[in-house]
């Protein structure tokens, strides 16, 4: 029986997460954060797929892949949140909630890090709480599909819109 579904996207060099800037980006690696994530969809009763790339073209093709098929995306677009305008794009053609996720703050950090492209289409952004924030990210955007859309809790495949 099919499973709702969260869709994690991860974009360039977070696969270098626990060795790159740890004063920053913290010691934990992206495959730490992304069991995090999977615990809080699982104890929820969804799913979560996990894709990260560190190119541009391959994040949209998953969040194409996602359209009709996935209730929510959670995406942490790394550099691409400041200049990633496909991503934008493609995140505009999906039909659910979109949570927007950073390690730090971006807002806190270098200017050309304050403009996020991918803000404006987000139903809620977590960014400044470290790993908690994966769970947290999933979290809401479990939350903001089952109210925008109806789709269970529970991942019970009768109560799954069509």
């Amino acid at each position: 029986m099919p499973r709702h579904v969260v869709l994690l996207l991860s974009g360039p060099n977070l696969n270098l997460l626990g060795t790159r800037q740890p004063e920053i980006y913290g010691t934990d690696t992206l495959l730490d954060h992304v069991r995090a994530a999977r615990r809080a969809a699982t104890e929820r009763g969804w799913d979560l797929e996990h894709r990260q790339s560190n190119h541009e073209g391959d994040l949209v093709d998953a969040v194409h892949s996602g359209i009709g098929r996935v209730e929510a995306i959670v995406v942490n677009p790394g550099a691409l949140t400041h200049y990633g305008w496909s991503l934008h794009d493609a995140l505009a053609a999906f039909d659910g909630p979109i949570v927007e996720l950073h390690l730090s703050e971006p807002r806190d950090r270098d200017p050309w890090r304050h403009l996020s492209v991918v803000e404006p289409l987000a139903s809620a952004r977590v960014a400044g709480e470290g790993g908690a924030g994966y769970p947290r990210a999933v979290a809401l955007a479990i939350d903001a599909a089952v109210a925008d859309a109806g789709a269970p809790d529970t991942g019970d495949d009768a109560d799954r819109p069509s």
